[in-house]
């Protein structure tokens, strides 16, 4: 299988924590893949994603190709067994908190596109202002739910890495803020989280 991604993508590395924790990363080609917004990418949207966006996983068979993020995640593990997604009733709380997780993650990729790619003339500060007030609001639920879905004797799920990635993220590009301070519970399970090889595996380079 071949995975297009990019090192700095948070949605690209919850792909290759979850293909780690699985046990499927050496069955994962990768091959780097440039796309942004504004910066088309036309051979990749007519062969890969029409919608521009990594990660995108081709399949063995050479034609088959799987994107977003959360499609690639469950067909991983589905492949693998099922192992980080439950079945029946248990499997919607999972996928309610990564959702949320995952709207987490958007909202600051977001924020960074405003204010990396748009000239500054043209910035919106209401608009950033609400996108990271998301990624506040997100940070606030899993601390005041995380003695229920983070600690304890809980296994691995989809939505525990979705969140991990996106605390990296927040890591990696909002480093100023400092986001621990506000959510104390959170960054105790953080902590350990991000000590698994997996995580350790795809720190994003400086």
């Amino acid at each position: 299988m071949k995975l297009m991604y990019s090192p700095t993508s948070p949605f690209a590395r919850r792909v290759r924590v979850a293909a780690a924790e699985l046990g499927l990363a050496e069955r994962l080609q990768l091959e780097v893949v440039h796309v942004a917004p504004g910066r088309e990418n036309a051979q990749f949207a007519a062969t890969v994603n029409p919608l521009r966006k990594i990660p995108a996983l081709l399949l063995d068979d050479g034609v088959t190709v799987l994107f977003d993020s959360t499609v690639i995640c469950e067909y991983l593990d589905q492949l693998a067994g099922g192992r980080l997604l439950p079945a029946g009733a248990a499997r919607w709380p999972v996928l309610t908190r990564q959702a949320l997780a995952l709207g987490m993650t958007e909202a600051l990729v977001l924020s960074r596109y405003e204010n990396w790619l748009r000239p500054e003339a043209l910035r919106w500060s209401q608009w950033t202002q609400d996108q990271e007030d998301r990624f506040w609001r997100g940070l606030d639920w899993f601390e005041r739910h995380a003695a229920a879905t983070l600690t304890g004797p809980r296994s691995l799920d989809l939505s525990q890495i979705a969140l991990a990635c996106c605390l990296g993220y927040a890591d990696f590009r909002f480093a100023a803020f400092d986001w621990p301070i506000r959510a104390p519970g959170v960054a105790a399970w953080y902590r350990g989280f991000a000590a698994r090889p997996s995580m350790a595996a795809t720190v994003p380079p400086p």
